[in-house]
């Protein structure tokens, strides 16, 4: 489990605590202000295993009814390539990213430009544009 004051997986610099955590089930103490927030912080999920926030910052129209996380999978590191739109002033933006990470000894990356709407006022990830892994 990681720290309150260790950096953030996401790659922006910040603590934890004060980055995606606060994003996270176990703090949820505000929603993400922007598509590239939200993206951000659906990665960290992954890092942390927080499926709960997976399938919450989810559109209903796409989320599984369920989602099971390969425990082998080390996410290693986030780099986002662009973003278009996704401000606190727009209802839909697009991020485009890779993650990186290692299974089985073997290093992979997943890129992937993923589409987030608003739904209720909040960011949600509605699902990738394009999607390959490599």
């Amino acid at each position: 489990m990681i720290t309150d004051d260790a950096p953030c997986p996401c790659g922006w610099g910040e603590p934890f605590a004060g980055c995606c955590g606060r994003y996270l089930s176990r703090g949820a103490e505000a929603d993400a202000p922007t598509a590239e927030a939200l993206m951000r912080s659906r990665y960290t999920a992954f890092v942390v295993g927080d499926v709960e926030h997976l399938l919450r910052s989810w559109h209903p129209s796409t989320r599984p009814a369920d989602l099971d996380l390969d425990p082998d999978v080390e996410w290693k590191r986030l780099v986002v390539l662009g973003t278009d739109r996704g401000s606190p002033f727009d209802d839909e933006g697009t991020v485009e990213f890779e993650a990186h990470y290692r299974l089985s000894g073997r290093r992979g990356v997943q890129h992937e430009a993923s589409a987030f709407v608003r739904a209720q006022g909040r960011w949600v990830y509605e699902g990738p544009i394009g999607n390959r892994v490599a």
